[in-house]
Formats: C-alpha cells, sequence, structure tokens
C-alpha cells in the first residue's frame, strides 16, 4: 500500500499478512519429568568435580550419597524433600584419593546406583 506522509515524499506501507492455521496442538507441556531417573555423571572419569543429574515425577524424599569401593560412604549431597524436577548437582572430589567410586539415588520406591572414575 502507498500512503503520502507528513512530508509529502510517498511512504510504503507493508500491513499485509498471510497465514493458515492448519491445527492446534492441544497436548499438555511436560513441567515435570514423568518417571524417576539417575543420569551417569559428567564428565567421568573426572578430576576433583563432576555434574550429577536425576529427575523425579513428583514430590519425594531424596537421599543422594557417594560410596568407596568398600562401601563405606564419603560423601552425602542430598537428604531432603525434593518437588517433582530435573536436578543437576555438583559433585567436588577434592580431598579424596583417586580411584572408582559409586552414587546412589534414593527417591521415594525408586533407588539406583551408577559408578564414577576421580583420576588425580
Amino acid at each position: 500500500m502507498l500512503q503520502k506522509s507528513a512530508f509529502g515524499n510517498n511512504l510504503y506501507i507493508d500491513d499485509v499478512t498471510s497465514g493458515l492455521i492448519t491445527g492446534i496442538n492441544n497436548s499438555p507441556i511436560a513441567l515435570s519429568p514423568e518417571r524417576y531417573e539417575l543420569s551417569q555423571n559428567y564428565p567421568n572419569p573426572f578430576n576433583p568435580s563432576t555434574k550429577i543429574n536425576f529427575s523425579i515425577p513428583k514430590q519425594s524424599f531424596v537421599s543422594l550419597k557417594i560410596y568407596d569401593m568398600l562401601g563405606k560412604e564419603v560423601s552425602q549431597l542430598v537428604s531432603e524433600i525434593k518437588t517433582a524436577g530435573v536436578y543437576s548437582i555438583d559433585f567436588n572430589a577434592l580431598n579424596l584419593s583417586s580411584g572408582t567410586y559409586f552414587y546412589q539415588l534414593k527417591a521415594g520406591e525408586f533407588s539406583d546406583i551408577k559408578r564414577m572414575m576421580l583420576i588425580k
């Protein structure tokens, strides 16, 4: 569309839009995870810190502990009620020796253990 501006020169204005609605997606957006999950730490092997990610689908008491090869608890990273969601916990092993460690997540009826390696 061509219009005159207040200054007397021609001004081109394009106010035409086009589009075709082909459908509406009514599926709900996932606001919380659908299942419990404990991911492999990253990086692995690590020195001196690593990230441990986990997800819980509903509010639960969550425990995340680190154990050495003999089964001795060396760190407790989480021990509290958590709401449904995805979490990322940093684990710093600066004061631990090189070796294999295990981390265990308990939440509600869910329990899982994974292995990680600290290399100094």
